[in-house]
Order: structure tokens, then C-alpha cells, then sequence
């Protein structure tokens, strides 16, 4: 593997700041973000992506390019979450096993607009469409979840009762799910008139703004290390090697479809990411069982951490071996 592509990666303004934040916490600064305001700027991104998402989805059109990427992110975004299942139930409980599950057949926007900001640094084309996948990939991972709790459980020999008007608001309404979708259309429906319009805001202080917001994510991962001493060894160790095994799996679904790398290395991503906000939020209200130090703290602490630093350029340089 090419080193140059991690380097460049880490040299990134945003992921420099990312280590900032971490570094804010390791030497005990008192450095911190006020709590509405990362909420503010995870909002703002995931407007900014989506928005140019639906424009630049009204240029390409619905080929069958797109029609099959999206199928694809739905069979992963169910797909992950059954088989890890089965691997975490080796050592955890349903409840837990249940809930980490969802969160890696979930994705997460960040490490998604990361990705994003590294093609385009490396002026690498990739297409709006796959913001579509990012929105379609959200919410499956919590219904399977759901699903595989019911299944294997029962309470006091009957089972499980879940209130699914609830799950279903929670995965499909969510307020970065629902906003996301929402920009896409409105993208979709203004097309290139809408983009001239919003342009200073969703493209002109898009990276300041991604930079600050890893910055705070800095400071989260690294509060959330002490929470791995919970974990052990073995969810570690998933945290890690998942994340590469769905990427290599989507990367194979990207080649067999055709997709451009700068799509395939995005596919990848979302394959490989876990949900550190949607998910977790859902899962707390529908499965208080599950312990959230470990489904939070594996995502957040491990899982990002790899994929922004290590898990973008490996990708990358698997996109460029297949694609050879």
C-alpha cells in the first residue's frame, strides 16, 4: 500500500483537527464545544451534502447504474447487520449483540463527507447519487436489529413486545435522516438554479465547517476511550477488522456493477462505517437492555477513528488493485 495516500490523508486540515481535539483531552485541556453547537453543525453538513446530492442526482439522471447502487446499499444495510449478529452472539448477549449489529449495518454522514472532502482533494470524480445510498442505508440496520431481538428473546416465555409505530418513527424520521432526504429532494427539485442560489453557504464554508465539527469529534472519541475497558479484546478486534471486511465485500459489489472509483471508494465507506447518532438513539429507546458504553464506544472510539485516518486511503488503494 502506497504510504503517500495515508499521509496525504492525515495531513488533511479536518483530520489534523480531529487529532487536536484528541490530543485536547489526552493532556487534560479544558477545551471543549458547547453542546448545541455540534448538533448545529452536524445539521448544517448533512443539509450541504444532501442538497448538492439532489443536484447533482437531476444531472446524472436514474440510469441503471443508480438503480442497482441503491439496491446494493439496502442488501448491505440488511446484510451486515444479520451476519455480525451471529458472530457477536458468540460472546455477548442478544440484547447486545442485537444493538452493536444495527450499528454497523447502519453508516456514518461524516465519515461518508471525510471520504468525500479525500476524493476531492485527490481530484477524484464521484457522483451526487450516492448521497441517495447514504440515506437509504440509514434506517434498515434498525428494523433488522429490531427484528433479530424478537426473534431471540423472549420475556417471560412470551415474546417480545415492540412498539413499531415508534421504531419506525424513530428510523425513517429521525432528524438526520429526515433532513438528509429532505435536502436531497430539495436539490432534486431546483437542480442547478437552487445551486447558483445556496452556493456561498452549502460550498463555501463547507470545509470550515467539517473541520470544527471533527474537532469536537476529537474531543468525543478520546472521552469515549476509557469506555473500551468495558469492551475487551474482542470488540475491539470486530470494530476493526468488520469495517475492512465490509468495505472488501463492497468493493466487489462496486466492481461487479461498474462503478467509477471515486463511487466505489464512497460505496466502500458506507459499507464499512457505523452509526454513532441515529442508531444508537433508537436502539437506547427500543432495547434498553443493551449496554450503550459498548455499541457507542466501539463505533465512536475505534470504528471512526480507523476509517477517517487508515480505513479511506486502504479503500483507496483496494479500489486501485481491482480497478487495475
Amino acid at each position: 500500500m502506497d504510504a503517500s495516500l495515508i499521509i496525504s490523508n492525515i495531513l488533511n486540515p479536518p483530520i489534523l483537527f480531529f487529532f487536536l481535539g484528541m490530543t485536547a483531552v489526552f493532556v487534560k485541556s479544558d477545551l471543549e464545544i458547547p453542546a448545541p453547537v455540534p448538533k448545529l453543525l452536524s445539521l448544517y453538513l448533512l443539509l450541504a451534502i444532501g442538497f448538492k446530492g439532489g443536484v447533482e442526482l437531476i444531472k446524472s439522471g436514474i440510469t441503471q447504474e443508480v438503480v442497482l447502487t441503491l439496491l446494493a446499499a439496502m442488501l448491505m444495510a440488511c446484510f451486515v447487520p444479520i451476519y455480525t449478529f451471529f458472530i457477536l452472539k458468540l460472546r455477548l448477549d442478544t440484547y447486545d449483540a442485537a444493538a452493536i449489529a444495527a450499528t454497523y449495518g447502519s453508516i456514518s454522514a461524516v465519515t461518508f463527507i471525510t471520504a468525500s472532502a479525500f476524493l476531492t482533494q485527490l481530484g477524484i470524480a464521484f457522483d451526487g447519487y450516492m448521497v441517495a445510498a447514504l440515506a437509504l442505508m440509514e434506517s434498515p440496520a434498525i428494523i433488522v436489529g429490531l427484528i433479530l431481538v424478537n426473534l431471540f428473546t423472549v420475556d417471560q416465555g412470551k415474546p417480545r413486545e415492540t412498539a413499531w409505530s415508534e421504531v419506525l418513527q424513530e428510523a425513517f424520521l429521525n432528524s438526520s435522516v429526515f433532513l438528509l432526504v429532505g435536502s436531497l429532494v430539495i436539490g432534486f427539485l431546483t437542480g442547478e438554479r437552487g445551486w447558483k442560489v445556496l452556493e456561498p453557504f452549502t460550498q463555501g464554508i463547507f470545509y470550515g465547517v467539517l473541520t470544527f465539527f471533527l474537532l469536537d469529534m476529537g474531543l468525543v472519541a478520546a472521552q469515549r476511550i476509557k469506555d473500551l475497558q468495558k469492551t475487551g479484546f474482542f470488540l475491539i478486534s470486530f470494530a476493526i477488522l468488520i469495517p475492512i471486511l465490509n468495505a472488501t465485500i463492497g468493493l466487489l459489489i462496486a466492481r461487479l456493477i461498474g462503478m467509477s472509483q471515486g463511487n466505489a471508494l464512497l460505496f466502500a465507506v458506507l459499507c464499512a462505517s457505523a452509526s454513532y447518532i441515529a442508531v444508537p438513539a433508537a436502539m437506547r429507546m427500543t432495547v434498553p437492555e443493551a449496554n450503550p458504553s459498548l455499541y457507542v464506544s466501539t463505533a465512536l472510539a475505534v470504528t471512526f477513528p480507523f476509517n477517517i485516518i487508515v480505513g479511506i486511503p486502504l479503500y483507496l488503494y483496494g479500489i486501485n488493485l481491482l480497478w487495475r
